[in-house]
């Protein structure tokens, strides 16, 4: 399992790093973050092997119970103060900071535990209360946010090509799912379950930000990273990381395939995870409404609902997403042809 769990992809980072039309000083930026995250992939590799090794042992661990009513679980800020020094430093009441960058990172954080409990029942990222851990101004200008496997890190950007991290929400929605699939679904970050791994991430963190902006399907503009595009990448043209309804978008800083083939499993998962985006996206337009409501569902019960499957396939996944389609929503055929479609459209 080789992990990667980085919203930039490392190829993104060396492309910056080797641009002649940046200054000297953005691409060293570039060459330190990219540096840093290759280092930071063996820790949040360990913590998912423990994690995967826990949760497939045969002996149940009883749930903690849950407060009555229920109330989010407690959400912690760190500042690393441009130092590398997990977690940082302590914030007291981070969620009435001075400091925008801390008090975004708690707010988001809560929000996001929020719109777990509120639209699927699941308490916290691992589903029994686990307190959430941010840690901010990681590093100097840091081009990157990752979760490490225990917990959020953002860089502040570069303020050129990258902007603060904190400024994403759906960058914040789709670090945190890592660590739901890591707690649930298990997959490696290598083949066609990396691809699913990252597209789960996009699909999660594009409904946090639809819910957030109550947007519809047809509303959203399903773009991951839009806002954490900084001045040098719009003068670029790019818009955003990735574009889940058009994986192929040179706008895009990462583009996609939008079709499954033999061998995509071979691919960085932050470009194989393009087909299942599609394929979300395709179904959610169709189904109509909020794309949490019903696809959205379907996806989180494929997701939590089985225990883990580390190599799962993306043909596998999408046998699952229909069979719930029809299991879940019996007495509403369009919601399996809505989904049957989608996956049928990107080759699955």
């Amino acid at each position: 399992m080789s992990c990667k769990c980085f919203i930039i992809p490392q190829d993104v980072l060396d492309r910056f790093a080797a641009d002649p039309e940046l200054s000297d000083a953005i691409r060293q930026n570039f060459h330190h973050s990219a540096a840093i995250s290759r280092e930071v992939r063996a820790l949040r590799e360990q913590n998912a092997r423990l994690t995967l090794t826990a949760i497939s042992l045969p002996f149940p661990v009883p749930p903690i119970p849950l407060p009555v009513p229920h109330v989010l679980p407690v959400g912690q800020v760190f500042d690393c103060h441009t130092g590398m020094t997990l977690p940082g430093t302590a914030v007291a009441n981070p969620g009435s900071s001075a400091d925008a960058t801390v008090k975004r990172a708690y707010n988001e954080e809560e929000s996001v535990a929020k719109f777990y409990w509120d639209l699927f029942h699941r308490d916290s990222i691992d589903g029994n209360h686990m307190t959430l851990i941010s840690s901010v101004h990681y590093g100097v200008k840091y081009n990157n946010a990752f979760w490490n496997g225990a917990q959020m890190t953002y860089g502040d950007g570069d303020g050129q090509v990258f902007a603060d991290f904190t400024l994403g929400d759906d960058v914040i929605g789709h670090e945190l799912t890592h660590g739901v699939t890591q707690h649930s679904l298990g997959l490696n970050y290598s083949g066609e379950a990396g691809g699913l791994n990252e597209s789960l991430s996009d699909v999660f963190g594009s409904m946090f930000r639809q819910w957030e902006k109550n947007q519809t399907a047809a509303q959203a503009d399903w773009l991951i990273g839009a806002d954490i595009m900084g001045p040098v990448s719009k003068q670029k043209g790019y818009t955003c990381l990735r574009n889940m309804a058009n994986p192929k978008d040179t706008h895009a800083l990462a583009p996609q395939p939008d079709h499954y083939y033999p061998g995509i499993g071979n691919l960085d998962p932050h470009y194989s995870s393009g087909v299942p985006n599609l394929a979300f996206t395709k179904a959610s337009k169709q189904i109509g409404g909020h794309s949490w409501e019903k696809a959205g569902q379907i996806w989180y019960k494929a997701l939590t609902g089985f225990g883990p499957s580390p190599n799962m396939t993306m043909s596998q996944f999408a046998a699952r997403t229909r069979s719930l389609s029809t299991s879940m929503y019996p007495n509403d055929a369009s919601i399996h042809t809505a989904v049957d479609s989608a996956w049928t459209a990107v080759g699955l």
